[in-house]
């Protein structure tokens, strides 16, 4: 009878147990934009290798990178590299031992969210003032 009663219990508190949280979901998008930035990456080397291939080729990558489809995805990258970043300073803190009080953990993850957005929108708006 206990035998029985032991196999149905879970291996370990999950959703049964920890409610999902704000935090939960900046845990999985900072996850989610690490991998996003590698992608990223494979972009901007293939960029950089146009550039020092040919002028041609160059000007056909950066119009890819220019049109409408590819300034969102820019856009995209932008905001995954805000995101992480501020998702790696909230981890620094805690690493740090501070900021553990579920009032600062909630402070810390919107401001991870607002100041990712915000930041991104600043950079678009500094990089499209530098080229006009």
């Amino acid at each position: 009878m206990s035998q029985n009663r032991i196999s149905s219990r879970p291996l370990s508190p999950h959703l049964q147990v920890y409610h999902p949280m704000l935090s939960t979901a900046m845990s999985i998008f900072h996850r989610i934009t690490g991998i996003a930035l590698s992608a990223g990456m494979v972009l901007l080397v293939w960029w950089f290798s146009a550039a020092s291939t040919s002028d041609d080729y160059f000007i056909f990558v950066n119009g890819l990178f220019a049109h409408w489809l590819g300034r969102l995805v820019l856009f995209g990258f932008t905001w995954a590299l805000m995101h992480h970043l501020l998702g790696g300073l909230r981890h620094f803190i805690w690493d740090t031992g501070r900021g553990f009080d579920l009032n600062k953990v909630e402070w810390l993850v919107r401001a991870n969210v607002i100041g990712s957005i915000l930041l991104t929108v600043l950079i678009w708006i500094i990089g499209y003032g530098v080229r006009a």
